[in-house]
């Protein structure tokens, strides 16, 4: 970096008053072009200088000055930040995991190995938290955006004054970038529309390539660069969003290093892999089957991850293991022959994904290496954003959209269909709980669980090679995710900024742990003391060694019931001393109820501190919640061109209401087929379109059933009008408010007609009544992605008739005074 010239004389005197005191430059400005400064803090961005030069009437006689570039502090390193997805405590090799994680290996033996790292216990409010710096709720993802209400803890918006550390690092000069999930996009705003505020972009990363929301197919992925839609898969059977991401991580890293050696980059690094769907490349799960590593079940995995653990000295030999939940998940000795046999696939594929994820994460390390940057490279490799998750229920499920509309219980002869295909663009598939339940070893239970350390305990690597000596150390100091901000901006000798874009910034929450990079301070007190957790109705306290927490009272695939109608308070409250019960198993609450008192007050104080209140224990409930997105309030859509890639939580919602599709087209010469209109996918959704020039309109049911209306006779050349009207029976929405499932769901009557005259009408029993799938979208005139009806058609299935207007019309139930009445006893009952 050019070090800024000194100055002398009057020309001094103006440059040092070139920049107002909010800039804070650390460095006097000559001029030159070649001028580089750093801040010290202050606002950002830093006000315009003035200008520190000389003007005359001619050019001969005035003095050129350029505003001085900013630059980092002089030894600040490069930053690779790493977060794998629903991956639990004992997923990796590296931590005592069966599943070979070579490269997460070999940065330990380098660096450092960290046990004791905790989440919020579910993906987007763990990732607020790490780019923020501050508590989730705190940066408004106390849920998923899908669940986000009307508080500013849960609103899913991350507030102004509360700028990333991707905003900072590039204020200050460094190169910012983002691949992979981005799951803090609010979901009513994830549109073309915009704003665009929220997305990576606006959040401070110059540079986004990755997808948008909780999960995605990585064969046919919702892809974006910056904040447009691309398709690289197109063309490419074999293409894979692992190897994808990748590749583009390494040009993009190349390229600005090639461009300017000097300018350090921020990298945030976070893959699909493992949140369902699992994906990996038929190579590496050719090489998971050859290792035989599940044979003998999960209840036997376990075991073996726990003594793995003690061997390499990561828990202590007094660790205990919980007694298997027996009531929940069925021993492996209980399975029949039929169900081990698909279990056994289901984690196979599971593990092949994580092990293919770690090894694309080393070819970027590697990459670096390559560019002579690995050195001076940062690298914070953190192993889940949550604990395992458990959400493919006892059963697995071919199909995670299923789970989240309630059906978790497939039994395995008819999940055997999908058994040959299972991981490939066939399947959005999951695994068995029993498997979750062994991968978050030494602790018990899941992702969603934040009263419980499986579901928030996570471990990662720190590498540094010019900045950490104690090669292959061990650090067991308490921290939270919330404290990667503050040690990012300790290690780079940045200071977190008092305004941004004019706004008085809300303090960092989390503590700095570089601390425990110095081989001295290996067995330092934790700085980080307390740390409040809570997720949908489950809370705990951590406070210096003491863990109060809720008892469990919800699996998480049990979430479609009456939820808790006083969380804070209708509890069995638990006590552990974790300097003492390292994994959470002896409750000692009776012994100690002045203790439950006093940190359930300290609960109470953090929980107002940080916007945890109102707490809500509901679950699917709030999924189909009203939000303000962009058709709130509308019953009309109306349409004159062909439009796609408009998400899930944009678009016009077709569920749990009455509704009427109207298409006017003009059908050429020949015939004509394609899209008119579609939602969803492969795994959930519906579409209207042309065959053959006939018209067909199907719902297809969580890849399960496909109930199709379809006409006889192809429509002649000319104009027509193709209509679908659904009368729905259930009493919709507006049950949410009474807290019931009970009006989601139900059936209704179709009927196709084409001019005016009735071609088909069906009954549907049951409708879907939580969520298409979230990672496709509504798309008018071709359809984007995987299809509705494989059996059909092939995406994009352009039409070929000329769309003239496309007009959808909603007509939601509202529910009388008798039917409120009703719900409202139903409610309390429930909850009684």
């Amino acid at each position: 970096m050019n070090s800024p010239g000194k100055l002398a004389g009057p020309l001094a005197v103006l440059a040092l008053m070139a920049f107002a005191p909010g800039a804070a430059i650390a460095q006097e400005p000559s001029g030159s072009p070649n001028d580089t400064t750093t801040l010290e803090g202050g606002q950002l961005p830093p006000p315009p200088p003035e200008f520190g030069g000389r003007i005359s009437e001619q050019a001969l006689q005035s003095t050129p000055w350029w505003p001085p570039r900013v630059v980092p502090p002089e030894k600040a390193p490069n930053i690779l930040l790493i977060i794998t997805d629903d991956a639990g405590f004992g997923v990796p090799s590296t931590f005592g995991g069966v599943i070979p994680t070579e490269t997460m290996d070999q940065l330990a033996a380098e660096g450092l190995r960290y046990t004791a790292i905790h989440s919020t216990a579910l993906c987007s409010p763990t990732r607020a938290a790490l780019i923020t710096g501050r508590n989730h709720h705190s940066a408004g993802f106390g849920v998923i955006s899908e669940q986000s209400t009307g508080y500013p803890g849960y609103n899913s918006i991350i507030a102004e004054d509360k700028a990333t550390i991707g905003r900072i690092l590039r204020d200050n000069g460094y190169n910012t970038a983002w691949f992979g999930k981005d799951h803090n996009t609010p979901a009513f705003q994830a549109s073309q529309a915009g704003p665009f505020d929220q997305w990576p972009t606006g959040m401070g990363f110059d540079y986004f390539y990755g997808f948008v929301g909780g999960d995605a197919n990585q064969w046919q992925p919702n892809l974006f660069r910056n904040t447009t839609q691309i398709y690289p898969f197109k063309g490419q059977p074999e293409w894979n969003l692992v190897t994808g991401m990748a590749d583009d991580a390494i040009d993009w890293i190349t390229r600005m290093h090639q461009i300017n050696p000097e300018q350090p980059f921020f990298v945030k690094y976070a893959p699909g892999a493992t949140h369902a769907p699992h994906h990996p490349t038929k190579e590496w799960l050719a090489k998971i089957e050859a290792m035989n590593l599940f044979d003998d079940g999960y209840n036997a995995l376990r075991q073996e991850i726990f003594e793995n653990q003690k061997k390499l000295g990561l828990i202590p030999e007094t660790a205990q293991l919980a007694p298997w939940p027996e009531d929940k998940i069925r021993s492996w000795d209980k399975l029949s022959a039929e169900e081990k046999k698909l279990f056994i696939r289901q984690v196979e594929v599971f593990a092949a994904y994580a092990a293919y994820s770690d090894h694309e994460i080393g070819r970027v390390i590697g990459a670096i290496e390559e560019l002579g940057e690995l050195d001076d490279t940062l690298i914070i490799y953190i192993n889940g954003d949550n604990g395992t998750s458990a959400e493919g229920g006892p059963l697995g499920t071919p199909n995670e959209v299923a789970f989240f509309n309630g059906v978790n219980m497939m039994p395995a002869k008819q999940q055997m269909h999908w058994y040959d295909v299972w991981g490939t663009e066939e399947t959005y598939n999951h695994m068995s709980a029993g498997w979750s339940w062994a991968f978050d070893t030494p602790f018990d239970w899941f992702k969603q669980n934040a009263s419980r350390l499986g579901g928030v305990r996570q471990n990662m690597v720190v590498s540094w090679p010019k900045g950490i000596t104690d090669k292959g150390g061990l650090r067991e100091q308490f921290m939270h995710v919330i404290d990667v901000v503050p040690t990012i901006l300790e290690v780079t000798g940045i200071p977190a900024p008092k305004a941004v874009d004019g706004i008085e910034q809300a303090p960092i929450e989390g503590t700095s742990f570089a601390y425990t990079f110095d081989a001295a301070n290996a067995d330092a007190p934790s700085q980080h003391r307390t740390q409040y957790f809570e997720m949908m109705g489950q809370w705990a306290l951590y406070h210096d060694g003491w863990l109060l927490s809720t008892k469990v009272n919800r699996a998480p695939w049990e979430a479609f019931g009456a939820a808790n109608p006083d969380p804070l308070n209708n509890q069995i409250l638990q006590l552990y001393d974790l300097t003492t019960d390292y994994t959470q198993s002896n409750d000692i609450a009776d012994q100690h109820p002045e203790k439950v008192k006093e940190l359930k007050a300290l609960f109470i104080e953090e929980a107002k501190k940080y916007n945890v209140f109102p707490m809500d224990a509901s679950v699917a409930a709030r999924i189909i919640a009203p939000r303000p997105n962009i058709t709130a309030g509308r019953s009309e859509f109306v349409y004159t061109r062909p439009m796609t890639g408009l998400p899930q939580g944009d678009s016009p919602l077709l569920l749990n209401t009455s509704y009427t599709i109207t298409a006017e087209i003009d059908v050429p010469k020949g015939g004509a087929e394609g899209m008119i209109l579609t939602s969803g996918g492969r795994f959930a959704g519906y579409g209207l379109y042309l065959l053959d020039s006939k018209p067909v309109f199907v719902w297809n049911m969580l890849d399960l059933e496909r109930i199709k209306w379809a006409g006889t006779e192809a429509l002649a050349p000319g104009k027509h009008v193709i209509e679908f009207d659904f009368k729905y029976d259930g009493l919709g929405v507006g049950t949410l408010a009474y807290n019931s499932m009970s009006g989601l769901g139900g059936g209704g009557t179709g009927t196709l007609k084409v001019d005016g005259k009735e071609v088909q009408t069906r009954k549907m029993d049951k409708t879907i009544g939580m969520i298409l799938q979230w990672d496709e979208s509504f798309d008018i005139g071709s359809d984007t992605l995987t299809g509705i009806n494989d059996e059909d058609y092939t995406p994009p299935f352009a039409l070929t008739a000329k769309l003239e207007k496309l007009t959808v019309k909603i007509d939601r139930p509202e529910l009388s005074d008798a039917d409120k009445a009703k719900l409202k006893q139903a409610m309390l009952k429930a909850s009684d």
